[in-house]
């Protein structure tokens, strides 16, 4: 498995978003880094988020990110801008910026589609919105179930449920067998969720969506997606920028913070989805290919793990817990297999 980052730049904030855990590490190839993922396709290191990216503005900035060099953008259904992304797409391609082969597209099924007959219906909704024949990625964006139509409120959230989702994934399986997409995934899973995945999973997920940053860099869930061969990613809200030491080692390197962060997850062979929608910090987000970390660096980084999570209580059915949520029990006792 692999990691994959995302993350959000806007203005001093950093929401670090995507990210994917991947068995090998990023590698540059050619002028792009590139991660191996675990059905052997490669996925570009670098993508663009499309996550609160809003109407008139989404398509502009994947027609920008795609023009600039980017190769891989990251959808969702529940974004509610697919049909903007795939005109921007499609007009790409029509102008000869990109090959439809050339792009990595992702996106996710959302939490009320998990019942075996929806999940098709929902994954070529995503497709017709984005004009595509087949998606290079497809997750489950996260393992709880809200109820049909319903909201992400604690009376709507059904919650998790280990045999519903072992249904839920077998659907997606079903996906691959179709060909509607290359790649099945997994989004917001714990290790002791993705324990119980993998007893009944035919194909193992390519990735896993996490929040993963310096301040949350989830180093046993890095290592057990490793050592299974998929990817993870995250959502995160932080005013990351501003840390000193980040600063410092943006100074020394001619870089902004926003590329140290995305250099260090390159570095950890992970996978980053910067979000932004601005056409200055959607070039610089890519620039962050060119900053080379030295040991020192990564270490001062590595340091400044907290544990912090912030992506802490979405998804919180009635009556339940941020450490039922998140199997933090489960998770702190599962023992590693090296």
């Amino acid at each position: 498995m692999a990691l994959c980052c995302g993350t959000r730049i806007c203005g001093y904030r950093a929401y670090f978003q995507l990210s994917r855990l991947f068995t090998s590490t990023a590698t540059l190839r050619g002028k792009n880094w590139e991660v191996l993922l675990n059905t052997k396709r490669q996925i570009p290191a670098i993508g663009l988020g499309t996550w609160q990216a809003k109407p008139r503005e989404v398509g502009a900035a994947v027609e920008i990110a795609l023009k600039a060099g980017y190769r891989h953008v990251d959808c969702a259904h529940i974004y509610g801008n697919e049909t903007e992304v795939g005109k921007a797409l499609q007009k790409c391609i029509a102008e000869g910026v990109v090959k439809r082969e050339e792009v990595f597209v992702t996106s996710k099924l959302w939490n009320s589609d998990h019942a075996s007959g929806d999940v098709a219906p929902a994954c070529q909704l995503s497709l017709k919105n984005l004009a595509l024949d087949y998606l290079d990625l497809y997750l489950v964006h996260w393992p709880q179930e809200i109820k049909k139509g319903g909201r992400v409120t604690p009376d709507d959230v059904i919650g998790y449920d280990k045999e519903r989702t072992s249904t839920c994934w077998k659907a997606m399986e079903g996906l691959v067998e179709k060909g509607l997409v290359k790649a099945i995934g997994i989004s917001n899973f714990t290790i002791t969720k993705t324990e119980n995945l993998l007893k009944t999973a035919k194909i193992v997920p390519a990735v896993n969506q996490v929040e993963c940053h310096p301040y949350f860099q989830q180093p046993k869930l890095k290592a057990y997606c490793d050592s299974k061969g998929r990817s993870s990613k995250r959502k995160t809200d932080v005013d990351i920028l501003a840390d000193l030491v980040i600063r410092e080692i943006a100074a020394r390197h001619g870089a902004t913070p926003a590329q140290v962060c995305i250099a260090f997850q390159l570095h950890r062979g992970l996978v980053v989805i910067p979000k932004s929608v601005n056409p200055d910090r959607i070039r610089e987000n890519l620039k962050a290919t060119e900053v080379k970390l030295d040991t020192e660096d990564l270490q001062k980084l590595k340091a400044l793990d907290r544990n912090l999570r912030f992506l802490s209580s979405v998804m919180l059915k009635r009556g339940q817990s941020e450490e039922e949520l998140w199997d933090v029990l489960q998770d702190e006792h599962f023992v590693l297999q090296h």
